[in-house]
């Protein structure tokens, strides 16, 4: 089993955790990977799955926050306009948005033959990173059949977090970055509910990580301009509207900043967030629905909860992630490997 950021005593704020410490531990959701390692190809995809019914039919109350908005995500526009999601949503490398766009697109249409004949057309959520350092990017190997594995054999459960999936070629302040998660849990009305953060991390400056207990981690890689990502899935199953998960997700910003990044010039700071507690029909034939909201004066735990979890998740993504050399001979070492020495 690959190390998380506990396995070395560094925990990362006050709130209980979930089973799993991940993503997944909000009900229903999913997370699936294909990786690709094949010379100086490192690179794959992740899929992160909301539920196990028709997205497009049964949407699931959504927003997205650019951070800092050097990226080539899709569909974040319409998330935001109509404050919904309707496709699984796919990490992957920079080049290889388009394809999965696809891949998702015709998902959708195979499941609901009516799209963009007789009802709207579908919004296929991707998220990305660059990855070129360490994968052969303009090789654009990733492929729709990659997407699909991705999808279909993602599982509630642990997540495998590390050098998998779309983290497979990705760095962060300077060590190898990677797929990274974690939750907390919430007690709301007596019942436990969960807020889950799932990380592509490939951002930050050498020098600039602070761990928890104040210490600089540094790596032999090179001096160079902040010009990373990062991609943050937040998943919940509290029930909330719109403009209450707007500003529950603008909070992983937060976790970015405790760990030293300062979201340069050429950094994609990208949140995706959803709740599985407020869902809409496609199909709804009433005038007025009814949609179940927070009590404000709650939101401040689901703010901490955003930002230790996004903290976590992305310092999972670097204790999991084992030492890599990928393209050209390009390297990066574990963070877990420093953390042994200076333990």
């Amino acid at each position: 089993m690959s190390a998380s950021a506990r396995d070395f005593g560094i925990v990362c704020g006050i709130m209980p955790t979930g089973t799993h410490n991940a993503i997944t531990d909000v009900p229903g959701v999913k997370v699936g990977h294909t990786t690709i390692r094949e010379g100086n190809i490192n690179t794959g995809v992740t899929a992160i799955v909301p539920h196990d019914g028709n997205m497009f039919r049964k949407k699931v109350l959504a927003a997205s926050e650019s951070i800092n908005g050097f990226g080539k995500s899709a569909g974040l526009v319409q998330v935001n306009e109509l404050g919904s999601l309707e496709t699984p949503i796919l990490l992957t490398n920079t080049l290889s948005t388009g394809t999965c766009v696809n891949a998702l697109i015709k998902r959708a249409i195979a499941a609901n033959s009516d799209i963009g004949r007789t009802t709207s057309t579908v919004n296929a959520v991707v998220g990305e990173c660059n990855d070129g350092p360490l994968n052969d990017i303009q090789a654009m190997a990733v492929t729709e059949e990659h997407a699909y594995a991705a999808l279909d054999t993602a599982t509630t459960g642990a997540v495998a977090q590390g050098n998998v999936g779309a983290g497979t070629g990705m760095t962060c302040f300077g060590f190898k970055g990677g797929i990274g998660t974690s939750s907390r849990r919430i007690k709301l009305d007596g019942k436990d509910y969960h807020l889950g953060t799932l990380v592509l991390s490939n951002f930050g400056r050498k020098g600039d990580l602070t761990l928890p207990d104040g210490r600089h981690p540094t790596s032999d890689f090179p001096e160079q301009p902040e010009k990373g990502s990062i991609m943050m899935i937040m998943a919940t199953d509290i029930p909330l509207e719109h403009r209450q998960l707007q500003r529950v997700i603008r909070r992983c910003g937060a976790g970015i900043a405790r760990l030293g990044a300062f979201w340069g010039h050429g950094s994609g700071d990208i949140v995706i967030g959803f709740t599985t507690g407020n869902t809409i029909d496609h199909d709804q034939k009433s005038d007025l629905v009814t949609m179940q909201a927070l009590n404000e004066d709650k939101i401040d735990q689901l703010f901490r909860a955003a930002t230790e979890s996004t903290q976590e998740a992305i310092l999972n993504s670097m204790c999991a992630a084992e030492s890599f050399t990928g393209r050209d001979g390009n390297s990066r070492k574990s963070l877990a490997d420093w953390l042994k020495l200076n333990s």
